[in-house]
């Protein structure tokens, strides 16, 4: 295949230009341009007949390789590709006045807008160099089509730079605008690229750094800093205690490791403990005991039981009767404090 590009009927100027340059790459573009003529025909196949037809079949080939199939017809029964070339190019190379409309307003409307530098650039480009097919500078010697490239070279940055997001690009553009003579197209190209690049990477510096700050910040007991987080209904949760004295989350000054010490602070813990586990061992020897009692008192059966006075059964109550009436032969009767409780007096 010559190119990639399919002619469709709406492309014919791209399609043109890409198969031209792989007719000239294989140098058959005399035929289709007409520069190769036919070899007259005296009825005797002579080599150099021979070697045109063969010629003109294998372009003619390679032609409708990259012409959509719906298109064939129009030219199955045309002879030479000089004819085809030349029947293709008179009916979709008009030079007529609404696509030139056309493609002057995609220019004056084609904005960066979310696009890359690359793909803005690259619209731009294309809406250029149609246009310039339409509108060709005639050779000349006087150097006044020097003049006309250079003067539209120059409108083509102009039309660049007033495409720009002028957020991003605003400062730069300013400093192109002030240099005398202005800048040439490709420079202030590269130049918006490069920036567009130092943009990026500082971005991504930046969003780096408020994730890392983020989880500084958040209250996982670790480090200084302002304590926000919300539970599954986004609502706010309140924070936790702060130490005024180290700035960490989740214990007061009182129990700072760093300003009373490991040790201190342990022992102050252990004994607020064995306050707290005291009075709840009391408590628990003093409903055992009761249980107890209850439990003996109403074994016997009775009519309470039946009643529903006591929330267990009778088959229960008796099996909680052996149960606490049995003891461990050679078990001595406890009658000191407890692990950790205070000492009696007397």
């Amino acid at each position: 295949m010559l190119t990639q590009t399919i002619f469709n009927g709406d492309n014919y100027e791209l399609w043109a230009d890409a198969v031209k340059n792989g007719l000239d790459a294989k140098n058959k573009l005399g035929l289709v341009e007409g520069e190769v003529k036919k070899p007259e025909d005296n009825g005797e196949d002579t080599l150099e007949l021979l070697a045109w037809r063969q010629c003109n079949a294998m372009v003619k080939a390679w032609l409708r390789n990259v012409i959509d199939p719906k298109l064939h017809p129009s030219i199955t029964f045309t002879v030479t590709v000089a004819e085809i070339w030349e029947e293709l190019r008179g009916r979709y190379s008009a030079r007529n006045a609404p696509r030139v409309h056309q493609l002057k307003g995609d220019l004056n409307d084609c904005k960066q807008g979310r696009q890359s530098v690359v793909e803005y650039y690259t619209r731009l480009k294309t809406i250029w160099d149609e246009l310039a097919n339409y509108s060709k500078i005639p050779k000349c010697t006087c150097g006044a089509g020097a003049m006309i490239l250079k003067e539209r070279e120059e409108e083509k940055v102009h039309q660049f730079l007033m495409g720009l997001d002028t957020t991003l690009y605003g400062g730069l553009r300013t400093n192109l605008l002030m240099e005398d003579p202005i800048t040439t197209l490709t420079r202030a190209y590269a130049l918006v690229l490069r920036e567009e690049r130092h943009t990026s990477i500082t971005k991504i510096k930046e969003e780096r750094n408020e994730a890392a700050m983020a989880m500084n910040n958040y209250g996982v007991g670790r480090g200084r800093g302002a304590f926000s987080k919300k539970d599954t209904d986004g609502e706010e949760v309140p924070p936790p205690p702060q130490c005024t004295h180290c700035g960490k989350f989740y214990h007061i000054e009182a129990d700072c490791y760093d300003k009373h010490g490991y040790e201190v602070v342990k022992a102050r813990e252990r004994g607020r403990g064995r306050r707290g586990n005291s009075r709840g061992r009391g408590r628990g020897r003093g409903q055992h005991t009761n249980f107890q009692a209850n439990a003996v008192g109403n074994s016997s059966g009775s009519k309470e039981t039946e009643k529903g006075n006591v929330p267990f059964t009778k088959d229960e109550i008796d099996k909680i009767r052996i149960l606490l009436s049995a003891s461990p032969e050679g078990s001595e009767k406890h009658t000191g404090p407890d692990y950790e409780d205070g000492d009696w007096t007397g």
